[in-house]
Parts: C-alpha cells; structure tokens; sequence
C-alpha cells in the first residue's frame, strides 16, 4: 500500500521561504513521477509542478515558475517543493501525489498547510 507523507509546511511572512518534503513508501518510488498540488479555500486543488521519474524532467504552473523548484531523491523515497520569494496568494493546503499512469495521480498525502502572511 503506498503511503506519502508531506512535511514541512508552516505560517511565513511574504518573501520567505519554505521547503516540504513527501516521504513515500509502498512501491518502488523511482518508478513513478511525483507532482505537488495545492489547494486554497474556495478554490480547486490545481498542479503546480511535476517531475519525472529519473528527476530528469519538471513541469511547473505558471503561477509559481521562477520560485518554486521540485526535485526527487530516489535513495530517500523522497520529493521535495522548494518554495522562494513566498507570496500570500500561496496560501494552501499542499499535497504531493504519485502517478500511476501518465497524467493520472492515484496516491495522495494528507496535505500540509502554508499560511503566508503580508
């Protein structure tokens, strides 16, 4: 049974940054692209990054190109969000989710909150 597990999230002021990490376990991690979502109030949990199996491919939302930087560890079982220049329009719930077939994400965490004040 896959499992993933997000960290990091916090209350920051405008400007900061913030790292989250997704440990997963379950099945062979290195196999499967991994994708971080958010979710505000109100609104729809949309795809702000991707990345490939190997790490060797990212894909970000244009609402956080330039800031946010994803990346994968495959000897740890872990992705990572970096997040720079922190805006409070990034206030959500995060979630990172692993795909099982290309564009379908099966496995969730349970979502870690960013609060970023003005």
């Amino acid at each position: 049974q896959v499992q993933l597990v997000e960290s990091g999230g916090g209350l920051v002021q405008a400007g900061d940054s913030l790292r989250l990490s997704c440990a997963a376990s379950g099945r062979t991690f290195s196999r499967y692209a991994m994708g971080w979502f958010r979710q505000a109030p109100g609104k729809e949990r949309e795809l702000i990054a991707a990345i490939r199996w190997s790490g060797g491919s990212t894909s970000y939302a244009d609402s956080v190109k330039g800031r946010f930087t994803i990346s994968r560890d495959n000897a740890k079982n872990t992705v990572y969000l970096q997040m720079n220049s922190l805006k409070p329009e990034d206030t959500a719930v995060y979630y990172c989710a692993q795909q099982t077939v290309v564009g379908k994400y099966d496995y969730w965490g349970q979502g870690t909150q960013v609060t970023v004040s003005s």
